[in-house]
């Protein structure tokens, strides 16, 4: 009699390490409270965290029993950078440009060091400008036939707009990386955007601009926008500069303060990862951006010709130099339009 009741206790003792073991497997097993974070980002990139955000949401309930709620603001990346330095309160930014970060950054929002906190120096994904033209029109197929007078130039402000700021400096790069002087390229750019007949603050806007309203003759765009364009069944044909091109690297990173503020720095933390693995990197790549995980970019090669004279940001001396010398007020951008 007491040899079975010692074999219950310890079937008893079994059955509960064994229940234990599986709760520590599947925890947590009560439902928590929601959380709500909020995403700021540039216009283009709607389409692929449309995909991407479902993806993490259904990752972490599962993982942690959680639902997270996801606010989204879109818009030019120069006008997103001042919302939030103004009080927008992300959570997670993925903008543009890292010099469009730093300025957070330098506003007391996010640490320093933030590069250092993600793959690829935080860069998420990377895209190169393209030519967008006319079915049936002559193909301009390179960045000297920019300068014609009869060409019609339409790109974004790159006062408000990080893509923008991406056009211009691959017009700068187009001439000083084939040989040319300061002077030449200066007078380049300014010969170009004397064909600028409007500036839209953004690049989703300067594409309706050139596809929905019919103004221009070529569209200055990202890559991704062409290729996306396409996909939905655009027969405007386009074309990416191979000899020299920018290298537009476009950044995403926590925005301390406020996900200390908003106790949210561990789903923050948490999305910012997820956006760098392959799941989410392929989203990138079907909506035309060229992925930065290595093994997702071989998968789409085909997808994204190579560029013999890729430019970088380090190139140009770093965004601080390029701010100061190209887009702060009376830099050569605003010396290139007051003279128009």
């Amino acid at each position: 009699m007491f040899r079975r009741k010692s074999l219950s206790l310890i079937g008893l003792g079994l059955a509960g390490l064994s229940t234990s073991f599986l709760f520590s497997l599947n925890e947590p097993v009560k439902a928590q409270k929601p959380i709500e974070i909020t995403l700021v980002s540039y216009a283009v990139t709607q389409g692929a965290y449309s995909k991407i955000i479902p993806q993490f949401t259904a990752d972490w309930k599962k993982k942690t029993g959680q639902n997270v709620v996801f606010r989204q603001s879109y818009g030019g990346s120069g006008s997103q950078t001042r919302a939030v330095i103004d009080g927008l309160e992300a959570d997670v930014v993925a903008l543009a440009l890292a010099g469009d970060t730093k300025k957070i950054e330098q506003a007391g929002l996010i640490k320093p060091g933030w590069e250092k906190e993600s793959p690829n120096n935080a860069i998420v994904t990377k895209s190169v400008v393209a030519f967008i033209t006319r079915p049936g029109k002559p193909q301009i197929k390179s960045w000297n036939q920019l300068a014609d007078p009869k060409i019609k130039v339409i790109t974004a402000n790159p006062k408000t707009s990080g893509g923008a700021k991406w056009n211009f400096l691959g017009l700068w790069a187009s001439v000083i990386f084939k040989g040319g002087t300061e002077a030449q390229a200066k007078t380049f750019v300014d010969k170009v955007y004397n064909s600028v007949p409007v500036l839209p603050k953004d690049a989703r806007e300067s594409t309706d601009v050139f596809i929905k309203q019919g103004q221009g003759d070529v569209l200055l765009n990202y890559e991704n926008e062409a290729i996306l364009a396409k996909q939905k069944g655009a027969r405007d044909p386009y074309f990416i500069p191979t000899d020299v091109n920018i290298s537009i690297d476009n950044p995403i990173a926590v925005v301390d303060k406020n996900v200390d503020k908003h106790n949210t720095r561990k789903v923050a933390e948490a999305f910012v990862k997820f956006t760098f693995t392959p799941p989410a990197q392929r989203e990138f790549a079907k909506v035309g951006f060229r992925p930065t995980n290595t093994q997702v970019a071989k998968e789409f090669s085909k997808q994204f010709p190579s560029v013999k004279k890729l430019v970088t940001v380090n190139d140009l001396g770093g965004w601080s130099k390029i701010d100061s010398k190209f887009f702060a007020d009376k830099g050569i951008f605003d010396q290139i339009i007051r003279s128009k």
